[in-house]
This record gives structure tokens, sequence and C-alpha cells, in this order.
């Protein structure tokens, strides 16, 4: 990525507050409108969902495919062939704690390829494999660099391999720019050209989570990765494509989504903060054509946020907030976990709930199937919100961590 290009991304994520200032979005509560949700546990022929079958079998189905239609546009199966080519190995990386792999991923479809470089860091103190936290990088390379001569907190390497966890991640760019005008030059318009002229196409946010599933293609064939133990994360926009990377791809044990707002985790029904109309003008090359058709009309849509959590049950999710991030809505992104999750508990009969109103910064809540935390500051993705999500890890994993 050209440095020109840094600064126009940069340029983007501050259009929102030049954009669209504090007097055009609502930022208090009491201004949030009255709202009813579509039900959860009612599909589109008016049937009751009940039981674990009518979950997996019509109302889950049914769920994801209206975001399909009407968010992130459909995502496509079609490989001709994909590769994984280890360009890189270091097993004495991170002074000798972790071996470091750098794979190119080659996915072919149609006699067009498209190449996506994942970096993997294995922990070398454990003999079994490793379970894993998948990063959806959308931010400067430099958060992700391999020689570790960068070092940040958005991607705390050396913290995850010394809790016994693989830390794995891949930049954006390789799938889908984050740039409204490039953002079709890879795997849109070399593999699957046609969605482009969809209204219910794939797009942006749909781009970076196939890239996160054929990330998950290759854990699946790597000895060192235990698979079934791999959790997807991504913050912001990344947090946005992580939720449908969970609900799309069951494969995952853990979704997580930090600070992902609107689009993402908050409901969109609430109106507070970003907007569907916000964030569909800023960003329209992020969400489906057909997304644009609730801009001030949230109320029509077949689907809220709290669907999309609902959708990944009965794995793990985990929502976090931070305190002064308003623009994301950190109560409307509780709402829509404390809802969504009535799934892990009504149909599943998963133990635990939480607590009515959204906790205070610091007061983490882990439960055996869901976790959320609100942390003080901005937006962001810190050390302390990895290591509050390592912990629920252990926790939903049962391993001991005697660091």
């Amino acid at each position: 990525m050209t440095y020109n290009s840094l600064i126009c991304l940069l340029f983007i994520s501050l259009l929102p507050g030049l954009t669209f200032g504090q007097n055009k979005t609502n930022e208090n509560e009491p201004k949030v409108p009255e709202y009813s949700l579509p039900d959860i546990f009612v599909n589109l022929k008016g049937q009751e969902i009940n039981t674990i079958q009518d979950w997996v079998n019509l109302r889950r189905p049914e769920i994801v495919n209206l975001f399909e239609d009407n968010v992130y546009g459909n995502m496509p199966e079609a490989i001709d062939a994909i590769n994984f080519i280890t360009v890189n190995e270091n097993k004495m990386a991170m002074n000798g704690m972790a071996t470091l792999k750098e794979v190119d991923i080659e996915v072919t479809n149609k006699s067009q390829k498209v190449t996506m470089r994942l970096i993997l860091f294995i922990p070398n103190k454990t003999s079994s494999p490793a379970p894993v936290f998948l990063l959806i990088n959308h931010r400067d390379p430099e958060n992700i660099d391999p020689t570790r001569k960068s070092k940040t907190g958005f991607w705390p390497a050396e913290e995850i391999v010394k809790r016994g966890y693989a830390a794995a991640t891949f930049h954006v760019k390789d799938v889908s720019d984050d740039d409204k005008v490039t953002f079709s030059e890879d795997i849109l318009s070399k593999l699957y050209p046609e969605e482009l002229d969809k209204e219910n196409g794939l797009r942006g946010l749909g781009a970076w989570a196939w890239g996160a599933m054929r990330a998950m293609d290759y854990f699946e064939t790597a000895p060192e990765i235990a698979a079934h133990k791999a959790a997807v994360i991504g913050h912001s926009r990344g947090g946005k494509a992580s939720l449908w990377t969970g609900a799309s791809d069951p494969r995952w044990a853990i979704t997580i989504s930090n600070e992902s707002g609107c689009g993402g985790a908050a409901i969109s029904r609430r109106k507070f903060g970003e907007t569907v109309k916000i964030i569909n003008t800023v960003f329209p090359y992020w969400f489906t054509d057909n997304f644009n058709k609730y801009n001030d009309n949230e109320a029509s849509l077949p689907i809220d946020q709290h669907m999309l959590i609902a959708s990944i049950a009965p794995r793990a999710v985990y929502v976090a907030s931070a305190s002064e991030d308003l623009w994301a809505d950190p109560k409307g992104e509780y709402t829509s976990l404390q809802l969504g999750t009535r799934v892990h508990r009504e149909v599943y009969n998963m133990e635990g709930n939480f607590p009515k109103e959204i906790n205070t910064a610091g007061n983490p809540i882990h439960l055996p199937y869901a976790g959320h935390h609100i942390r003080e500051g901005k937006h962001n993705l810190t050390p302390y919100d990895w290591n509050l999500f390592m912990d629920f890890a252990d926790k939903h994993y049962g391993i001991i961590n005697e660091n």
C-alpha cells in the first residue's frame, strides 16, 4: 500500500466526524426513538421456532439469507482451486518463543487468481495443536509486522503467544481495498465479477469475511493449529466483518466484535451515533446496494443486528465496547448481544444471563457462551481488550492459564 493510499484511508476514517457533525446525529439516549424489532423466534411464514431442529433447518438459514440480500451481499462458494504456499518460516521467532509462518493463500476461479498473505505465529512451548485468534486487519500494515520490529497494542502477537494461542492475521487489502474506488480490484473483479452487477452482490465487508474463511481453510490443513478452537476478531469495520464471518461460517468457535457499531453489533433501529444512512453515504462500498433502501428507513428492515448475533448460536460470541465511543453505540451493541443470545439460552438451554442494564467499564461479563465488556476510553483495540478476549477463550476451552 502506498503512502498516498494510507493518507486517503486516514481521511476516510475522519469523514463521519467531518461530514455528519453532532448536530445531525443523536448521541443522547432520551432521544432514541421508540422501535420494535423483528422476532427471532418467528420465521417469515409465521411459524414459531422453539426447537434446535427448527432453528438449524428453518430460522437460522432464513436469517443468514436475509442479511445476504439486504446488508452484506452474497457469499460466493465457487472456488476452482486453493493452494497454500509457505513463503517464509522462522522457527526461532520472538526470541525462540514462536514459529513464524507467512503463507500465501492462492485462490483460483475461472482461470483468475488472487493471493492473500496470512501471517501466523505458533507458540513453541506446546507440542499439541494450538488454538488460534485470527485478526481481520484493516489498519496500517505495520500493526501486523511479521518481523516484529514494529509492535502495537492493536495486535499484541507476543502476548497472544505467551498465553498459548497462535496469533494469525491478514490485511484486507489482499481481498478488497478499504477504498470506494479500488475496493473491487481484488477478488470482486477477478474471481467474482458477476457480484458487482447484483443489487445483493458481494461488497467490501463481505469480501473481508471471505478472506477470513480462506484463512480457516488453511487452519484446517495445519497440524500445528487446533482449527476447532479458532476465534475470529475484528475492530470497528473489521468487527462488522468478523460478525458476518461467524454468521456465514459455522467453523469458528468464537466470534469477537470490538466496537463494531452500525452494521455490526449495534441495533440499527436505535439511530444512535452512526446510522444506516450515514454509513451507506460515507462507505458505499461496504454493503450490498440493497442496504440503501433503509436509509432513514430502518423500521422497514426485515432484520436487525441482534439477529446477526443470534445466527452465530450455538457457537460463542463476544461483543466489546468503549465508554467514549458513542459513535458505535455501546448500549445498542449490548442490547443486541442480550437479545441475540436468547437463542443460546432458550433454544440450546445454555446457562447464564446478561444483566438488564449494561455493565460499567472495568466489569466484564463472561458467560459460558458469550462475553461482554466496556473499556474506559476511545475507539481502539487495546491489550486490555485482548486480555479479556483470551480470558474468555481460556474459560470457553477449559484452558488453565499458568502465565
